[in-house]
């Protein structure tokens, strides 16, 4: 309940002969409204108080609504015939701060891919183990050999740049070699869940053009009526292959190459392919590696579904680091006694909202497991504001940290570190990671200030190249950047509405539009 008075009778009683009137302050015990702001008008200016509750502002948003106020009423003087959408509620310095000080310097777009970055640690740490899916076990020799012979097997099959190549396997040790393999060829891979109806995957195969699908025995099964090439995946096999002449330079992907497309449902309840490219894959992997402080020794266990692109982050983060990914079975990670039995000797742990609240209750009830987690991640979807608290309190030792990214900004673009102990906390997204600037936009696509929700919008070299085929709605998405440095950069408008607290900390607010999420899932 706000309430606005404003006093233009200035004078009225004020002034007698010998006698000049003027008010006196007093401290109020209490408050009519929530908020209420009473001006007087005089020939010096507007002066007067504002009041609020205090069980529902601090004072230093009082503070900077106040100063909102007085920036909005000096443009509107200084430009009378502009609409009011125009009219700029920041100064230059929240203005700085918001755009420029809260987002972490832009890395420079990186030159190499990321199969490449996988070879070179391949070659520092052969003989440490890269990969383990059960009593299945890859060394850093050996799935680099295994990828490089997939790759070969697949150049002479026609894939080249841009190639779109359908991989539907199940959770194994090859899957991580599949990928790898697919991305050295230059081809672009197109996830596909084997648990996914067979109509979806029809579906996907053909909006994704792809002409070739890699897959195994069981998983194979699904696709029966797939017109195009499959390529069975045949393990150690593979790896024996005579060496085959160097791919020529041309057929060799380079960061502006597409290195996959996830798909996920549009406004109509089609899924939507979100196309990424190798620098942006790239980008996003190496400001998470520096920033979260990946190291040689690291186990990871992989979790979430290859569909997603979070997987990206379980899989192939820790291979340019030199740790090592286990590749976790489905029906264990169903089954959440022997998930977390599975994932002991973890040092990193990434799981999405639902699946990491039954680890931290399973752990608790337990009284303490995982004593070598160093770092736990959840992400993926909406955080609920007690989770974090929970992971902290079930995870003593570890850093506990909250993920936010949307498909089309490339996994990960802000993280929060949570501290403290239990308890509930703000509906954080976090801080940009440094792989993409975070604005916050009015209805104008003017910086909201800090404390005042807006649309969030994601810059920079980490954005998706688009929707695979949907030229329209790239446009309607992915629209220029006004805030850029360099001319021709776009943002990613995502539909999420939030705000930056006064910490430097995005809040989530929910959505702008009608979309929800079910596990990951979104619905319009």
């Amino acid at each position: 309940q706000v309430a606005l008075s404003l006093d233009t009778a200035e004078g009225t009683g004020r002034r007698l002969a010998g006698l000049t009137v003027s008010g006196v302050g007093a401290e109020l015990d209490f408050v009519k409204f929530d908020l209420s702001l009473n001006l007087v008008a005089t020939s010096q200016g507007l002066h007067g108080a504002l009041t609020y509750r205090a069980d529902l502002w601090e004072p230093a948003t009082m503070r900077r609504l106040v100063r909102h106020f007085g920036r909005l009423l000096e443009a509107a003087v200084a430009g009378p015939e502009r609409r009011l959408s125009e009219l700029r509620l920041l100064d230059d310095e929240e203005r700085a701060l918001v755009l420029h000080e809260w987002n972490a310097p832009p890395r420079q777009a990186p030159l190499r891919c990321v199969h490449e970055l996988f070879v070179e640690q391949a070659a520092r740490t052969p003989d440490a183990v890269a990969v383990t899916s059960g009593r299945a076990a890859l060394t850093y020799a050996q799935l680099e050999r295994r990828s490089a012979a997939l790759a070969r097997r697949l150049r002479r099959r026609g894939v080249r740049p841009e190639t779109p190549v359908g991989l539907c396997v199940e959770r194994s040790a090859e899957m991580v070699a599949a990928v790898l393999g697919i991305l050295r060829a230059g081809g672009a891979f197109v996830p596909l869940d084997p648990q996914y109806p067979a109509e979806r995957l029809a579906f996907l195969l053909a909006d994704s053009g792809a002409r070739l699908l890699l897959s195994d025995g069981a998983a194979g099964n699904r696709l029966a009526g797939f017109a195009g090439e499959t390529l069975w995946l045949d393990g150690a096999g593979g790896e024996q292959e005579e060496a085959a002449e160097e791919a020529p330079r041309s057929h060799s992907p380079s960061p502006e190459h597409l290195a996959y497309v996830v798909y996920t449902s549009g406004s109509t309840g089609t899924p939507k392919g979100v196309a990424v490219t190798h620098g942006a894959l790239a980008n996003t992997l190496l400001v998470a590696r520096d920033a979260f402080g990946f190291q040689p020794g690291d186990v990871v266990p992989s979790l979430a579904s290859f569909a997603f692109d979070i997987w990206l982050f379980e899989a192939l983060l820790p291979l340019l680091s030199g740790g090592s990914v286990r590749v976790v079975p489905r029906e264990r990670v169903m089954d959440v006694a022997a998930l977390v039995r599975e994932i002991e000797g973890a040092t990193v742990l990434h799981a999405v909202p639902a699946l990491m609240r039954q680890v931290v209750d399973e752990v608790s009830a337990a009284r303490g497991t995982l004593p070598g987690l160093r770092r736990a991640f959840v992400g993926g979807d909406a955080v609920p504001p007690e989770l974090p608290g929970a992971m902290r309190e079930a995870f003593p030792g570890a850093e506990v940290r909250v993920l936010y990214g949307p498909t089309e900004g490339t996994i990960i673009c802000a993280a929060h570190r949570v501290s403290g102990g239990g308890g509930a906390v703000r509906h954080v997204l976090g801080r940009p990671l440094g792989s993409a600037p975070l604005y916050v936009l009015d209805g104008a696509g003017e910086p909201a200030p800090v404390g005042v929700p807006g649309e969030l919008c994601i810059g920079g070299a980490a954005l998706a190249r688009g929707y695979l085929g949907r030229a329209e709605l790239t446009a309607e998405r992915f629209v220029p950047d006004p805030f850029a440095t360099e001319a021709g950069q776009r943002m990613y408008r995502t539909g999420d509405r939030a705000r930056w607290g006064a910490d430097g900390v995005l809040e989530f607010l929910g959505r702008v539009d009608a979309q929800v999420k079910v596990r990951g899932f979104r619905i319009e």
